[in-house]
């Protein structure tokens, strides 16, 4: 599944769609064609990507009852996993990407306390404990095959390298985190498809409010 197939099934039903869910699907399918431009470019790939995924689960919400962009996306991963009626996410996760996924878990460079230990704010008996408790999660998570929970896990994981990258915090093409940038790059090549395909196939579902509409 690719911005094409996407794309050309957006037009033969988007008018059917609300105008928040046509404002998600519109920009997310945007940033994922820019994604695939950039095949030689794993850095940016991985950037438009998660702008693509963002663009997709983003709510304009009152400051006061603001989460967490980890609370944030597990939220939206859950309701995805309720409408998955094709069980996309779950044969991704524990078909395509399963390798990928045991890989990334034990990748101590996009486990945020890691980072968080070598700038002094958690020794290295905490950051390790962190690690531990968080690797027992998925290793619960992969043991019940709980999809909604695993790829919320994962993506924690993800979110650590986008902020590496989003905030200066690595070099572009550095050799330091090309297997995280391969690994997280194809991982989200199938997953924000298969999102935006989800959306989608259910467009009375309430998505809410689309953060900066169009005025």
């Amino acid at each position: 599944m690719n911005y094409e197939t996407l794309k050309t099934k957006q037009r033969a039903i988007r008018e059917g769609f609300s105008d928040n869910l046509g404002l998600r699907v519109h920009r997310a399918l945007s940033w994922l064609n820019k994604a695939e431009q950039c095949e030689d470019d794993l850095d940016s790939k991985y950037i438009f990507l998660w702008i693509a995924f963002n663009a997709a689960y983003a709510q304009d919400m009152d400051e006061s009852i603001r989460m967490t962009e980890a609370a944030h996306f597990s939220q939206f991963i859950n309701k995805l996993v309720e409408l998955d009626s094709d069980n996309s996410l779950y044969q991704m996760l524990w078909s395509e990407y399963a390798s990928n996924v045991h890989i990334l878990l034990k990748n101590q460079y996009v486990f945020q306390p890691f980072w968080e230990h070598k700038s002094g704010k958690l020794t290295e008996a905490e950051w390790k404990e962190k690690f531990q408790s968080a690797n027992r999660a998925a290793a619960q998570a992969l043991g019940e095959q709980d999809t909604a929970k695993l790829l919320s896990i994962v993506l924690q994981r993800l979110y650590t390298l986008r902020s590496q990258l989003i905030h200066g915090g690595a070099t572009w093409q550095s050799s330091a985190n090309r297997e995280q940038i391969r690994d997280g790059s194809a991982f989200l090549s199938s997953l924000v498809p298969a999102i935006i395909d989800i959306m989608m196939d259910n467009p009375n579902t309430l998505w809410g409010q689309a953060s900066y509409p169009v005025v």
